[in-house]
């Protein structure tokens, strides 16, 4: 029951359905995605932190970034269906649509001044 229980409190958030929302557009680092969402990089981490617990997301080293993008890999079922279903919804949603064109703008090297 434990993994499932993971799963769902990965998915009862509006900002982690958010995130995995704009990580479909693209690999994003924390500061990019505080951007985006305008909440503290703590925040973002944390949610970050269940997402990934729940193997939702992954991330990677890049030099001094770190690097988040959706487990494409998944070998549970249910995890697959779940972010093929989430990939499929939330398409008309304003502030989702918001986070989107965002996400196409957002760029690391603005954000911290390099």
């Amino acid at each position: 029951m434990k993994p499932l229980l993971k799963i769902f409190k990965a998915l009862s958030d509006a900002n982690r359905l958010r995130i995995l929302k704009m990580l479909e557009i693209r690999p994003l680092c924390v500061c990019e995605i505080t951007d985006v969402l305008q909440l503290a990089n703590s925040t973002v981490s944390k949610h970050l932190s269940i997402l990934r617990d729940a193997d939702l997301i992954l991330d990677e080293k890049d030099g001094k970034w770190v690097n988040y993008q959706l487990n494409t890999e998944i070998s549970d079922i249910l995890k697959r269906q779940i972010l093929a279903i989430i990939k499929n919804e939330l398409t008309d949603d304003g502030i989702i649509l918001s986070d989107l064109q965002k996400v196409k703008s957002v760029d690391r090297n603005v954000i911290c001044g390099i």
